[in-house]
């Protein structure tokens, strides 16, 4: 009786684990690398190109690493990103170590907010999809900001993330009670 119930334990354990892995985003060093955030050399080096080839869902956060004594990161509206227009952001980041966590399905925009630079190239645009819609698609290419012109879609449930967790559960409680 005593090995059923450290089976149980275990497997409830496991239960809670698998939950929590399929709730929690990721960390997503913008770029793929610490000194991303600058005037990009060439087209194919640009921060749309990486934010394209990448999957963003939400709960996922974006971390930039920077100089904050020359440089800053402003999250604007989709036309304060196509004008370069800094004087009216709807969040500002001077820290050097930004870390923003994407909470909505839609397209975010990014600039710097140093002088020039975003007229320079110094931008990012990343569209969130929720996690039921990144499932469906996956392998799929990531949607193109142009996509999204209307307002940004409600999440979606994650019942079926529950539904996967609980369905691992089992199988590892079945394997477990047969032992």
């Amino acid at each position: 009786m005593a090995c059923f119930e450290r089976a149980v334990s275990s497997s409830m354990a496991l239960l809670l684990l698998c939950f929590v892995s399929l709730t929690e985003g990721r960390e997503l060093l913008v770029g793929g690398k610490t000194d991303a955030w600058k005037i990009s050399s060439s087209e194919s080096d640009s921060l749309n190109k990486w934010s394209e080839r990448s999957r963003f869902i939400i709960g996922d956060s974006l971390v930039w690493k920077y100089d904050s004594s020359k440089d800053s990161v402003l999250e604007v509206s989709k036309r304060g990103y196509e004008t370069c227009n800094t004087s009216s952001p709807i969040a500002e980041y001077k820290d050097g170590n930004t870390k923003v966590e994407l909470q909505r399905s839609g397209p975010f925009y990014f600039i710097s907010g140093a002088p020039d630079h975003c007229q320079q190239g110094q931008k990012l645009t990343v569209v969130v999809i929720s996690p039921r819609h990144h499932k469906m698609i996956s392998g799929a290419p990531a949607p193109s900001p142009s996509q999204f012109e209307g307002p940004a879609v409600a999440p979606a449930s994650s019942a079926a993330g529950l539904r996967g967790g609980l369905v691992v559960a089992a199988v590892v409680l079945g394997g477990l009670v047969l032992m």
